[in-house]
């Protein structure tokens, strides 16, 4: 298995910023939905960090390096895990930090694509070996973070069935599907495809498919494809999907799609924070 786990969490959170239409929360999880990493917001009775619930999910599942790639400003990130810049220890975890420095010409981070390039030009070791990536506002199940972790595959990713996803219908619409061939190597991601067109993209078992961007590349394959990722003209970010159809266009069938059913708690907005709450208080 590859026990490195590459987590983003270098993004702007701008969502999370936005006022909460649930009164749900607290006077204390606003200020820190508005002030904090969207990861850092405590979370439950013992005010835990989103980011602590996953960290323990990794490491039941194997993972012993993680990297996390943050924003210049990361005083929060090092309290809580650590203030050398590598090797921190973490309840049996080693913790290490990857900077994902914003170009002068823009205000926010430059995407998914650009955040693993300057992770692995700091941890070059990582290009020459397997590794996990996934976000921080999803806390994965120990199920998942395994699969990945112990695919024996160059690339892959787990391939949520949509269908078991927990969320509204309207917030599903926004998925990308993944599109499967018959051997689930993954031949193409379509963002918001049209009602008329969703049936097209039934898998094998009649499943819709998506990702939840849990992931398992080798260093080698993806690097080249997050180093010269193209910015996408609509959100002018450099994304990892775009790397990642880069990449299959050069290595067809080279990444493998993993079926899964369950659901993914996803922390992207302030009327979040009272669901992820009671998702822990009924499975912890």
């Amino acid at each position: 298995m590859n026990d490195s786990l590459i987590i983003l969490a270098g993004g702007a959170s701008s969502r999370m910023k936005n006022p909460a239409k649930s009164v749900k929360i607290s006077v204390e999880e606003v200020k820190q939905a508005n002030q904090r990493s969207k990861s850092l917001i405590g979370i439950g009775p013992e005010n835990r960090p989103f980011l602590d619930f996953l960290l323990t999910n990794a490491k039941e599942a194997g993972y012993k390096n993680i990297f996390l790639i943050v924003g210049k400003d990361n005083k929060l990130f090092r309290e809580y895990y650590g203030q050398k810049d590598r090797g921190n220890n973490y309840k049996g975890l080693t913790i290490s930090y990857a900077i994902q420095h914003i170009p002068e010409f823009r205000v926010k981070p430059f995407g998914t694509a650009d955040a693993l390039r300057q992770c692995l030009e700091q941890y070059p070791d990582l290009i020459e070996h397997s590794f996990s990536v996934c976000n921080s506002d999803n806390l994965y199940s120990i199920k998942a973070l395994n699969a990945i972790a112990e695919l024996d595959y160059p690339n892959g990713f787990i391939s949520y069935d949509r269908e078991s996803l927990q969320f509204n219908s309207e917030r599903i619409k926004q998925f990308a599907l993944a599109k499967l061939d018959e051997h689930n190597y993954l031949m193409d991601i379509i963002e918001k495809p049209k009602e008329n067109e969703v049936e097209e993209f039934r898998d094998n078992y009649g499943k819709l498919r998506v990702s939840m961007n849990l992931f398992k590349f080798k260093g080698k394959y993806i690097y080249p494809f997050v180093k010269n990722c193209p910015v996408n003209p609509n959100r002018n970010e450099k994304e990892l999907q775009t790397a990642i159809l880069n990449m299959l266009r050069k290595y067809p069938k080279s990444m493998i799609g993993i079926p899964l059913a369950e659901h993914v708690p996803d922390l992207t907005s302030k009327d979040d924070i009272n669901t992820i709450k009671e998702y822990i208080k009924k499975y912890r």
